[in-house]
């Protein structure tokens, strides 16, 4: 066989392998495709330590699990705030977590590299490493045409955001809207003010369906460049406020 016939099929034995080995708590599928030359080996009892050459490798997502996961099997996790964004035509609702009261934080009216900044600027300011980003489904769970121009825009932000070691997930959005309206008709939110911020509301809906799931269906946004996703892996420096232990001479 040839050599590079011989990669390819020991690549979708692993693959087929990892699939059927245990369903993780978010969702692998896109991430398994995407195959990168990248320095490490990976190894299975099953295939009787047959080696994957170091070039070639499919990126997996338990390297860079969300942080819903990682405050579900340590309950004393210490790490960043997540926010999460759910993104309209002329409107974008920005909220915040750290797996607990959730809150909304305000309405964004920018598009573009502008909104990319400005949502930049706000994960900087509310310690966040990790963006949640509503992604539009049916009610069947298929995606609609608006769910194209939300991954463009999560592709970009995945970028500038892996620049800091920070990650950006997709998440099922489906019904967080009208959560949101029914959220803020019970607490007493007039009319008028339920108009200026319902965007925000149904961003922190979101947060409290991935916070309440574990991080379960999320869909890691994967930045092309190997260096980015070298810095993903490595994720952010650690906060002395965090860590402090970590800074002590």
């Amino acid at each position: 066989m040839q050599p590079q016939l011989q990669t390819l099929c020991i690549i979708q034995q692993a693959s087929l392998l990892v699939s059927r080995k245990t369903e993780l708590p978010w969702d692998l599928g896109p991430v398994l495709r995407k195959v990168t030359p990248t320095p490490i080996s990976w190894q299975s009892p099953l295939m009787n330590k047959v080696h994957i050459p170091s070039k070639i490798r499919a990126v997996s997502i338990d390297e860079i699990p969300p942080n819903a996961f990682r405050r579900k099997i340590d309950p004393h996790w210490r790490g960043g705030f997540s926010v999460g964004v759910d993104l309209g035509l002329s409107r974008t609702g920005v909220a915040v977590s750290k797996g607990f009261s959730a809150r909304p934080l305000t309405v964004l009216e920018l598009r573009g590299q502008k909104l990319e900044s400005r949502l930049l600027e706000i994960a900087e300011r509310e310690e966040a490493d990790e963006f949640i980003i509503g992604l539009p489904k049916s009610r069947h769970g298929k995606e609609t045409p608006q769910s194209n121009k939300v991954r463009s825009v999560a592709g970009r932000l995945a970028v500038r955001a892996a620049e800091r070691g920070w990650r950006v997930y997709l998440q099922d959005e489906h019904g967080t809207s009208m959560e949101a309206l029914d959220f803020m008709i019970d607490t007493g939110i007039n009319k008028s003010t339920r108009q200026g911020r319902i965007d925000a509301f149904a961003a922190m809906m979101v947060l409290e369906r991935y916070f309440s799931m574990s991080g379960h269906g999320t869909e890691l946004v994967l930045p092309k460049q190997l260096d980015l996703q070298e810095k993903l892996r490595k994720g952010p420096p650690k906060d002395e406020d965090f860590f402090p232990e970590d800074f002590e001479a």
